[in-house]
Formats: C-alpha cells, structure tokens, sequence
C-alpha cells in the first residue's frame, strides 16, 4: 500500500488546534504595508539603509538601521501582551529608549514621520 500522499493523491489539509494559540508573534499585512511604507520613505531620504525583523513567543520587532553594522536608530515593537495595559505598540529609539508607546501604530509611528516633513518656503 503507498503512503498518504503519494501516486496522485491529494494531501492532507492541516489545520490548528481550536483555541490553540501560534508559537510566535506577527504583524498582520496592513501593519507591515505600513511600516515598510514608512522604511521606504526614510530610504528615499536618506536616513536608513538596513531593516532586520524578529518573530519571538511573545513580541514581534522591526529594526531600522542608518548602517548595518550599528545599533537600529529606531524599532518597533508588537507585544500583543501589553494590549490592555499602555499598548502592544513601542517605538524604541537608538539607544534603547521608549519614544512612543500607544494602541494604535499610526500613532506610535508619528515621531519618525515628522522628521520627513520638511519646511515650505513660500
């Protein structure tokens, strides 16, 4: 007899445990089109060059660095965990300081975004 999936055969759909929760932290589509949005702006600006991203048990980060050797000048941080208490949202600085914390990423992404802005002369 040939094993399950062999000759043809269709596999197997695999599906999760109800109730079971995933083994690590993500940022959904819409949070990482707009954090990438954001990361290819500050490119175009010239202040980043570099991003790295880690999917931990408890908290997913995005790292933007000046140059790939240094610490990141800015991360962002998910940690679903904190979502009742100040926001599953931090924004570290370079060196490791909280700039920002919040429930909702556009705002916890507002201070990198005012340093794009640039003064109309009129």
């Amino acid at each position: 007899m040939a094993p399950p999936g062999a000759g043809g055969a269709a596999p197997a759909n695999i599906v999760a445990f109800p109730g079971r929760q995933p083994n690590q932290v993500a940022f959904q589509r819409d949070e990482l089109q707009r954090i990438l949005d954001l990361y290819g702006r500050m490119v175009a600006a010239g202040q980043w060059r570099d991003y790295a991203m880690d999917f931990a048990r408890d908290a997913a980060t995005f790292a933007a660095f000046r140059r790939a050797a240094e610490r990141p000048q800015a991360r962002i941080e998910k940690r679903p965990a904190l979502r009742n208490r100040q926001g599953m949202w931090t924004l570290f600085g370079e060196h490791g300081q909280v700039l920002k914390r919040g429930h909702e990423l556009a705002g916890v992404l507002a201070p990198i975004e005012r340093k794009l802005l640039k003064p109309v002369s009129g």
